[in-house]
């Protein structure tokens, strides 16, 4: 091989080892006794050593974290404290009315749908070709109005057959007649049988039947000519056309040919539960009428006034709810059929009540109450006793007096003893009998727009007793919560 040295090399000689010195050998390690398993190191053995600047790191966020909650919840209170609903920023304005005496009406509201007194498909009664139309959609028609025209020749021609018929058998029938005359003359004389007369009889019998038969044919005939000009069966509005002029029609069309609603009167079903029923059937059975009031879905807008027309037979059991069916003339035509509308319904009134607005009623833990405004302009919550309510006003049956000024705008801001002045226009009396001239739809008396029944009727100030303590370091006023203000 190449690396192999080449032939005739003689190697040179060894050189003779060096010796080495004790002192410059590696040390030994030192042999180590296999210790048995599960046997603690020995006390010399220090145990390992670990940093602990990870856990230090996480004390420290931890506690910036608290540090910055703390800091928070203060600057929160602080700011509530100045912007609170009890504090210090002198009286507060507020809307008030005035406890009115005066008449309020117990009234029951329902739900109502519109309903026709009539409605009635018309429908052809033969068969035949529809020749012409005699209404426009949408229009208003009086009973017995021209509503459409079948093709009256066939039933003419077939008159025409029925009535020769007829003539031919009462030709047969006065022959007969005359036959029989002469028979009863010749048995008088004994000249023919008694049997041939009596067979004469039967003849002119039959004709007479053969006649009446062909008189109730031509009676039929002159039926269909009536069915051939279809007239409206009751006054009302008629809808679409369902067919148009030219098609061929047949009684067995359930689609008809139009639709016609009466609308004027009309009537409005709605539902009272079974708990309201005995003061209306003590009402109806004392033979007074009651009066309905339609109302459109937000039930701000009167639309017609009727009157009570009857009460089912029966209460359903699934709702336990009574129908009810209230007449209306119409006379503006804004009641419109299967329409949704809000009834009102006068059961009686109560005489002589003391009456306030509805967003002067407070609720809260004591009860129902209202803020009463003394002479020093302070307030202070006077518990009450609630009437009737027409969704406006409300009666109060005791706890106030006529005369009285009561909060209707700003109550949520207001404790016992608070001090408040009263805007301008702001105390003005409780109108028993309606609104004020000028007066929009959902507007107090004290010249607030009032919510519905969401102003003040959740509970007292903090949720405490009217008459309470205020919550410490918080004084009257403060800013106006929700949509009160």
């Amino acid at each position: 091989m190449d690396d192999q040295p080449p032939r005739g090399y003689v190697p040179p000689p060894s050189a003779p080892p060096v010796p080495v010195r004790d002192d410059l050998r590696p040390l030994e390690p030192a042999p180590v006794e296999p210790r048995p398993l599960g046997e603690p190191p020995p006390f010399d053995v220090p145990p390992p050593r670990r940093r602990s600047w990870g856990r230090r790191l996480l004390w420290l966020l931890l506690l910036a974290i608290l540090i910055a909650i703390v800091v928070w919840w203060v600057m929160r209170h602080q700011q509530a404290g100045n912007t609170g609903r009890f504090t210090s920023s002198g009286p507060m304005p507020v809307g008030t009315a005035t406890v009115a005496k005066g008449d309020m009406p117990i009234v029951d509201n329902a739900l109502g749908t519109v309903t026709p007194l009539a409605t009635v498909t018309v429908q052809t009664q033969i068969n035949g070709q529809l020749l012409e139309v005699g209404f426009q959609e949408g229009q208003m028609v009086n009973k017995g109005d021209f509503l459409a025209q079948i093709d009256p020749r066939p039933y003419q021609v077939a008159l025409e057959q029925a009535q020769g018929q007829l003539a031919k058998d009462q030709a047969s029938l006065a022959d007969a007649k005359l036959d029989l005359a002469r028979y009863e003359k010749l048995v008088a004389q004994n000249a023919v049988a008694t049997q041939t007369l009596d067979t004469q009889r039967a003849t002119v019998a039959q004709d007479v039947g053969v006649v009446q038969t062909d008189q109730a044919a031509v009676d039929a005939q002159k039926l269909n000519l009536i069915y051939c000009h279809i007239t409206a069966p009751v006054g009302g509005r008629v809808g679409l056309r369902q067919v148009d002029a030219g098609n061929y029609i047949q009684t067995s069309n359930t689609t008809g040919i139009v639709v016609v609603t009466q609308l004027q009167p009309i009537s409005v079903i709605f539902t009272l539960p079974e708990d309201s029923l005995p003061a209306v059937l003590t009402q109806v059975h004392a033979g007074q009428t009651l009066q309905a009031i339609a109302l459109d879905r937000t039930g701000k807008t009167q639309i017609e006034v009727g009157q009570l027309a009857t009460i089912d037979n029966q209460i359903d059991t699934t709702t336990g709810t009574a129908k009810l069916r209230a007449t209306f003339a119409n006379t503006t035509l804004n009641l419109f059929p299967n329409q949704f509308v809000n009834i009102k319904l006068k059961v009686d009134t109560l005489q002589g009540t003391n009456i306030v607005p509805d967003a002067a009623i407070q609720r809260g833990a004591p009860g129902t109450f209202v803020y009463v405004v003394k002479p020093d302009n302070t307030v202070t919550a006077q518990p009450v006793t609630l009437g009737p309510d027409d969704g406006e006003k409300v009666a109060v049956t005791k706890g106030l007096e006529p005369g009285q000024v009561v909060v209707t705008d700003g109550a949520d801001r207001l404790k016992e003893g608070a001090k408040v002045t009263v805007t301008e226009n702001g105390s003005q009396p409780a109108q028993p009998q309606g609104q004020t001239p000028g007066q929009t739809p959902g507007q107090t008396p004290g010249g607030a727009h009032s919510h519905g029944q969401g102003q003040g009727k959740g509970q007292g100030p903090d949720g405490q007793a009217p008459n309470g303590p205020a919550p410490t370091g918080q004084a009257p006023g403060g800013a106006n919560q929700g949509s009160g203000g």
